[in-house]
């Protein structure tokens, strides 16, 4: 993540326009890789050593911004360690009143200051087995310069420059009051993937439907808040990656900017072009609903199965069910979640929220195989079907009929 120093924006009117980068430009992909060949180079040597490499690359001012900017989003991909053979604070106390004694004794007789004897004295009062040289590189090892690179996780020039693009949008965001998305068209998996992504950062946020097969997710910032400003606003801005793999949304957030906080408008749209770096898992299918969906047809007479139902609005939530079973004679139609691994809090409370939002039109496959935990039996009524490897299609058809009564 950016510092607000390294955040490069410019201001039009109300309006503030980060200075993203061209991930194609070619003097942009240079600089990249010979930022990224010091930190390739980096186990084994420390942050002072690597900011000494770095020198040349970051000018002094505002030329500067986007190489340092650059530089610490490659030191976040760093595994730091603190290299000493004993506690640098209990080193440097006892390294330091020797030092006094020996430099006024030195000083009395007339003699050169004797540093290694300094060490020596130390390591034998402190009964340490460390050698003058052990002593001399653990002194300091807990300073922030002296942190050694354990490892590194390589990237591109390119996914580099992308990432510094996301991690401006990001910076911004940190700093906003309210932040408004509007997203398009997307699939019943994707629009599932980004509703959880709002409950697992745990963000104030309201959703509604709107025309298009569109929904508007209004969220709180961390500015609106009276507390916990710092890790709400980091959550908010961990959420902007999983929204960046929508292909279609509008983004607009009221931002306090700089010293005197003055409320400023940030936007961002898919056309932006920004590239998550997050690894895209929200729409994968798991192999027991695959399966679930190729039989269906197969094996049940008189329903209709759609893999791809319209997200559903309740009192707690939206709501994305895995299917959506359509009765051919009747036309009424039920709806299909699969709830994989479980505890009894959750599904209860899962359980209830469907009761009251859309009674006699849901079905529930209960896994028992993937329970968290062994309490006390939970009691369903019959929108639930408890299966034990994978959902049998018949048995699924069998309950959509009882709770639509057809």
């Amino acid at each position: 993540m950016l510092t607000g120093k390294l955040v490069r924006v410019r201001h039009a009117k109300n309006k503030l326009i980060p200075q993203y980068v061209k991930p194609n430009d070619e003097a942009l992909l240079a600089l990249a890789e010979q930022l990224l060949l010091a930190y390739r180079n980096a186990p084994g040597r420390t942050r002072g050593e690597i900011d000494e490499d770095l020198h040349d690359l970051i000018p002094e001012g505002p030329r500067g911004l986007l190489p340092a900017g650059l530089a610490k989003l490659l030191e976040d991909r760093c595994e730091f360690e603190v290299a000493a053979d004993h506690p640098p604070d209990v080193l440097r106390e006892a390294v330091f009143t020797a030092a006094t004694t020996a430099r006024a004794e030195a000083a009395r007789e007339k003699r050169p200051f004797d540093r290694a004897a300094v060490m020596r004295e130390v390591a034998e009062s402190l009964s340490l087995a460390l050698t003058a040289e052990q002593i001399d590189r653990s002194l300091f090892a807990d300073l922030k310069d002296e942190q050694r690179v354990i490892s590194f996780e390589d990237t591109t020039a390119e996914n580099l420059l992308n990432r510094y693009n996301v991690a401006l949008a990001q910076a911004i965001l940190l700093r906003c009051t309210l932040m408004e998305v509007r997203v398009y068209a997307e699939t019943p998996a994707r629009f599932r993937q980004l509703f959880r992504a709002v409950k697992f950062h745990r963000l104030i946020c309201t959703i509604q439907e709107t025309p298009g097969n569109s929904y508007k997710l209004t969220l709180d910032g961390p500015l609106s808040l009276f507390s916990s400003t710092n890790k709400y606003g980091l959550q908010l801005a961990l959420f902007l990656p999983t929204l960046l793999h929508c292909k279609a949304f509008d983004l607009r957030a009221n931002v306090r900017w700089g010293a005197e906080r003055k409320e400023k408008l940030f936007q961002l749209s898919g056309l932006d072009g920004l590239k998550s770096h997050a690894p895209d898992f929200g729409v994968y299918t798991p192999p027991e609903l695959q399966m679930f969906a190729d039989t269906f047809a197969t094996k049940v007479k008189g329903w209709v199965l759609d893999t791809e139902p319209h997200p559903i609005n309740l009192a707690t939530g939206v709501w994305v069910p895995d299917f959506k079973l359509t009765h051919a004679k009747s036309g009424k139609e039920v709806f299909v979640e699969v709830f994989g691994f479980w505890r009894k809090g959750d599904i209860e409370a899962h359980y209830k929220n469907l009761v009251k939002g859309v009674p006699g039109k849901f079905v529930l496959c209960v896994s028992e195989q993937m329970r968290a935990d062994d309490d006390a039996e939970v009691t369903f009524g019959n929108g639930v079907y408890r299966y034990k490897r994978t959902p049998l299609p018949e048995e699924v058809a069998r309950i959509a009929g009882l709770v639509a009564g057809v």
